[in-house]
C-alpha cells in the first residue's frame, strides 16, 4: 500500500515574485482593496473598488493567470501584537502596550507607543515581518509557487560611467589630422605608381599634371587706382566751375 510519502511531489512553479508588493498586499486587508498576483511574471496588481473600472476587476478576477491574494486578517494581526507584548520585559513599556490594544484604534495606538522606543520598535518590525513572511510562504506553496530572485537592474555609479566612456574613447580610432591624411595619400600614390605598367605611366603623369594645372589660382587683391594730382572727380560737386 502506497503512502503519501511515497507519492512524488508536484514540482513548484518558479516565479520571480515582487516580494515587497506582495507583502503590502498581505498586510492590507481593507474590504475595498483586492490584490492579485500574476502567476507568471510575479507582479502584483491592486484593484480598489470605486477607483478601478468594474470591467477591469471582472477581467482580472476571471483570468486563471492571476491569483487573488488572501491578506492576513485583522484578528490574526491583533494576535501578533499580543504575542509581541508577551516578549517585552520592561514593565513600563509592557503596561503601555497592553493599554494601547484595548478597544478601537488598537493598531494605531500600538504603533504610537513604540515610536518612543526605537529598539523595541525595530524588534517589533522584525517580529511582525517573520510572521508575515511565514503566512506568505504558506500561501505561495499552497498555490504551487516557488519564489526566485527577480532580475535587478543596477544603476551605474558616476565612476563606472566615467570608466566606460574612457574605454570607449580608447577603442575608438583616433581622428586623423589633415597632414597625416596627406602623407598617407602620397605614400599610397607612390605605391600605385610602382604597380602601374610602364605603358600607363605617361598617362598617369599627364593626368597628375592636369590636376596640378587646373588648381584654382589665388585671386589678386583689387588695387584702387590713384588719380593724378590735380585731376578732379567729375562727380565731385566741388570740382564744378
Amino acid at each position: 500500500m502506497s503512502t503519501d510519502a511515497d507519492e512524488p511531489k508536484t514540482a513548484l512553479r518558479k516565479v520571480p515574485v515582487a516580494w515587497e508588493a506582495l507583502e503590502d498586499a498581505f498586510e492590507n486587508n481593507a474590504p475595498e482593496v483586492h490584490s492579485y498576483l500574476n502567476a507568471e511574471s510575479g507582479d502584483v496588481i491592486r484593484i480598489v473598488d470605486g477607483v478601478a473600472e468594474p470591467s477591469m476587476h471582472a477581467r482580472i478576477a476571471g483570468d486563471p493567470g492571476y491569483l487573488l491574494v488572501d491578506p492576513v486578517s485583522s484578528r490574526e494581526q491583533y494576535r501578533w501584537m499580543e504575542r509581541y507584548i508577551g516578549t517585552v520585559e520592561e514593565p513600563e513599556l509592557h503596561q503601555k502596550l497592553m493599554a494601547s490594544i484595548d478597544g478601537k484604534g488598537a493598531f494605531r495606538r500600538f504603533k504610537d507607543v513604540l515610536m518612543a522606543y526605537a529598539v523595541d520598535r525595530e524588534r517589533w518590525f522584525t517580529f511582525r515581518s517573520e510572521r508575515l513572511r511565514g503566512a506568505m510562504q504558506t500561501w505561495l506553496e499552497t498555490h504551487g509557487i516557488e519564489v526566485v530572485p527577480r532580475e535587478q537592474w543596477e544603476v551605474p555609479s558616476a565612476e563606472q560611467v566615467k570608466e566606460a566612456v574612457e574605454r570607449e574613447d580608447k577603442a575608438r580610432p583616433a581622428r586623423k589630422t589633415r597632414a597625416v591624411h596627406a602623407d598617407e595619400s602620397r605614400a599610397r600614390l607612390r605605391e600605385l605608381c610602382e604597380l602601374l605598367p610602364v605603358r600607363e605611366l605617361d598617362m598617369a603623369v599627364e593626368f597628375l599634371e592636369f590636376l596640378r594645372e587646373r588648381r584654382p589660382m589665388p585671386r589678386a587683391k583689387a588695387k584702387t587706382a590713384e588719380r593724378p594730382a590735380g585731376d578732379d572727380d567729375p562727380k565731385d560737386p566741388s570740382s564744378e566751375p
